[in-house]
């Protein structure tokens, strides 16, 4: 039997009055690859800042690895939607990814020789080896969030969770990163939240339908009612069956 990794028992956060997720429960296990689809505003971001530990719930429990989220950050690497940064500032591409070993090591620790060819590997195994002497101000989109998925990766993570990785990147680039997924969560367990309703059915190996609260899909159709209930727009109707999964192209009246 698979190990749970993240455990999510009646879970609920409010901010300012407003509820934000509401009585979520749910399971994910060792070697799980977890796909989050719902429309804006729907609590995905907070929740990877739940199970990141910098978020706490206003009622019910998240557990990560048996123990609280914050206990446990080291083993969790993350991959924010953006990086806000002066493109003028002299800093390269490796220079960024070392910093995912600070994760690992703290703050104040010094880098080692162990660290750089860490961090050399995951520029490799995210394909950007050619650019570690590159400026970040010099990078395209897509080159960022491989770089971002590089520093996650540096700090040799066992839960990868990722907010919208393909957001704001063309389609070559959105395909790599998705092949890119497909390799790591062989060595590691993924979260993934995106809008790509259609893309990462044949990808993941669960979908979870949020919005306040959350339905989750280990296989079969995902009816137009619900899709319905969570996107004030007309979506595709999904059929999801691993490991192969097809997307049926069925509008909401």
């Amino acid at each position: 039997m698979k190990k749970e990794v993240v455990t999510l028992s009646d879970l609920s956060v409010e901010a300012g009055g407003t509820v934000i997720l509401d009585g979520l429960s749910m399971s994910v296990c060792e070697g799980d690859y977890l796909g989050i689809i719902g429309p804006n505003g729907a609590g995905k971001t907070t929740l990877l800042r739940v199970i990141l530990g910098l978020q706490k719930p206003t009622s019910g429990s998240v557990r990560v690895f048996g123990a609280d989220p914050a206990s446990v950050r080291r083993r969790i690497g993350y991959v924010p939607q953006r990086l806000f940064f002066d493109r003028d500032f002299p800093v390269t591409v490796f220079e960024t990814v070392l910093m995912g070993r600070l994760a690992v090591k703290g703050m104040l620790a010094r880098y080692n020789r162990n660290d750089r060819e860490i961090a050399l590997g995951a520029l490799e195994t995210a394909g950007i080896g050619g650019l570690k002497e590159r400026r970040v101000g010099a990078l395209s989109g897509g080159e960022i969030q491989r770089m971002l998925i590089a520093r996650a990766l540096a700090g040799d993570p066992e839960l990868l969770l990722l907010d919208e990785p393909t957001a704001s990147v063309d389609p070559g680039m959105k395909t790599s990163i998705y092949d890119l997924l497909d390799t790591l969560r062989k060595s590691m367990t993924v979260i993934l939240v995106t809008h790509d309703t259609g893309t990462i059915t044949s990808h993941v190996s669960q979908v979870a339908c949020l919005n306040r609260g959350i339905h989750l899909h280990e296989e079969g159709e995902i009816s137009s009612a619900e899709m319905s209930h969570m996107y004030p727009y007309p979506v595709d109707v999904l059929v999801h069956e691993p490991p192969k999964k097809i997307l049926r192209r069925h509008r909401k009246p």
